[in-house]
């Protein structure tokens, strides 16, 4: 799989709400969500394409999107797509045209869920032809057998996973560059 840059390369983050957050235990549910606000942070310092996507907001287990990615990437929260119940958010007519409107061949992958939000769309964009990496700690499962089992069906399916500092290093390559000096400013807290 070729490497990822920034010109070439959307974030697609997929159901990170309150209600779904409160479900996971495979990974500390606090570590899941300041990693997906990392990685959203970083791709709004480098005009990235973002596609956010909910399912049924309303439904009070579920919730909504949580507040720190509404913060963090609030163009791309206005446009969200927000899912009446389709599981396989690739399945939303919507959700994969805006995926195919970022005009970009790349897909960094990460979902609330591993096994039910992020696998099923990484594993459908990479059939679909697009190149895939999936950001394995910005996702989680209410199991870590559910995750272990996600996490083998994905590199089955050609998706390479990443953790969110290998996925910024290979997008920035370089600390002396203005992306380099964005993603530091990011981890000092700036």
């Amino acid at each position: 799989m070729a490497t990822f840059t920034l010109e070439d390369t959307a974030l697609i983050l997929i159901d990170h709400q309150v209600g779904i957050l409160s479900w996971i235990s495979s990974i500390d549910p606090n570590e899941l969500k300041r990693n997906a606000v990392f990685l959203a942070n970083f791709a709004r310092s480098q005009d990235m394409p973002v596609v956010l996507t909910s399912s049924l907001e309303a439904y009070g287990h579920q919730g909504a999107i949580v507040p720190e990615l509404q913060d963090a990437v609030p163009e791309a929260y206005a446009a969200r797509i927000q899912r009446q119940g389709i599981i396989n958010a690739w399945d939303d007519p919507a959700f994969a045209a805006a995926c195919h409107a970022t005009g970009k061949r790349n897909f960094v992958v990460a979902g609330v869920a591993t096994d039910v939000c992020a696998a099923p769309v990484a594993i459908s964009a990479a059939q679909a032809g697009y190149n895939v990496k999936v950001v394995v700690d910005a996702c989680g499962s209410r199991t870590k057998l559910a995750d272990d089992a996600a996490l083998q069906g994905l590199t089955a399916a050609g998706v390479m996973l990443m953790s969110t500092g290998a996925m910024l290093s290979e997008l920035v390559k370089d600390w002396t560059s203005p992306a380099g000096s964005a993603l530091q400013r990011l981890f000092q807290g700036g």
